[in-house]
């Protein structure tokens, strides 16, 4: 049997391709009813606090809405104990055609094997102009 700092990397391993594919049940099956996530941006010093399944779904599939072709690179995940680190670069395109590139990071709490809390920080980098011709990705 696989010890737990294996089990949570292979769940998060599962998440991000959860959130690769855009679905919606499969990342929350890796999370708690109670799940927090913390958003990268919002009002508060936390950036957006988002509490609850059905919420942080939504937060999610509002993101997949807006941007249809968004995804996380992973570059590397870090267990230790009940937390973890995520490393990750973002990709998308904004509504208006620009494109987004960013490297960030998630930092996880766990409460057994699921995740019971998600914070998001991304580096603050502007919008790139919208790819055209052959750079059209």
């Amino acid at each position: 049997m696989a010890d737990l700092e294996t089990v949570r990397s292979e769940l998060l391993d599962n998440l991000f391709a959860a959130f690769n594919r855009h679905d919606g049940a499969g990342v929350m099956a890796c999370m708690t009813d109670d799940i927090v996530f913390d958003a990268a941006a919002g009002p508060d010093s936390c950036g957006r606090r988002i509490s609850g399944a059905a919420d942080v779904r939504a937060a999610f599939e509002a993101t997949w809405g807006g941007m249809p072709d968004v995804s996380w690179e992973c570059t590397r995940h870090t267990v230790f104990g009940d937390r973890a680190l995520s490393e990750w670069i973002f990709r998308g395109t904004a509504p208006d055609g620009r494109r987004i590139e960013v490297q960030g990071c998630d930092l996880f709490g766990f409460r057994g094997d699921r995740i019971c809390t998600k914070s998001a920080f991304r580096k603050d980098r502007p919008p790139q102009p919208a790819a055209t011709g052959s750079a059209a990705r």
